[in-house]
């Protein structure tokens, strides 16, 4: 994997700089990755992978100095490459959402000691011109906020009950605040195909950082089926 821009550089004038073997001949294949240590050329090959356009130099440099201004926030988009890809959408103004949140709110309840926590999510989403009010109880506030999410979603984008959360990782990027640090949430989807992608999410709020990655999550996967009904 190639992670700083010299080296990404190199590597697409002469692999043999920074490669002593070819990745396939060990079963392995080339990774360029986006962080704050990237440079153009990270940008141009991730574009070029995923079939973007990103224009001219000036549009690379916004979506360059997008990336590093989240990395410094906390963002991480090694393991998060859809909602790279839906960011490059966004600084291009290439991206048009499926949805409008309205408002969101999550309870958590427990009535005794001995009782396993009750958590209840209530969405609102404008679709169109459709206003959508769901609620669902789930096993944890990110659960049930994920059913509400997608009760509200599923009437009009049916390919979303293909989809299913595979992993749900955590990360306190600023222990000393004890608990007022910001929290990094990673998550990873997989559809019936098998296909699988990550997203992330970054907020003092563990809820607000979850909701972050699972909106990017159901948006990359409805970008994805819009691109596979146009190659039909």
């Amino acid at each position: 994997a190639h992670k700083g821009g010299i080296h990404v550089s190199a590597v697409q004038k002469d692999p043999l700089t920074y490669e002593h073997i070819s990745p396939d001949w060990v079963g392995n294949r080339r990774r360029v990755l986006v962080s704050d240590l990237s440079g153009r050329s990270n940008i141009l090959y991730k574009a070029h992978e995923y079939n973007l356009d990103v224009g001219d130099d000036e549009q690379t440099r916004k979506i360059l100095e997008r990336i590093k201004d989240l990395e410094n926030r906390g963002f991480q988009f090694e393991g998060a490459e859809a909602s790279f890809e839906l960011l490059v959408k966004k600084t291009m103004g290439t991206y048009k959402p499926f949805f409008n949140l309205l408002g969101f709110r999550v309870i958590i309840e427990k009535f005794r000691r001995t009782r396993v926590p009750l958590s209840e999510a209530t969405v609102m989403l404008r679709i169109n011109k459709h206003v959508e009010h769901t609620a669902a109880i789930g096993d944890g506030p990110v659960e049930a906020l994920d059913k509400a999410l997608r009760n509200a979603l599923e009437k009009f984008y049916p390919v979303l009950k293909e989809i299913k959360l595979t992993d749900y990782k955590v990360r306190i990027l600023s222990s000393d605040k004890g608990t007022k640090a910001v929290t990094r949430v990673l998550i990873e989807t997989t559809d019936v195909a098998g296909n699988k992608w990550g997203t992330v999410g970054v907020s003092t709020n563990i809820i607000e950082a979850s909701w972050q990655a699972l909106v990017d999550s159901i948006e990359y996967k409805l970008i994805q089926s819009m691109d596979d009904e146009h190659e039909l």
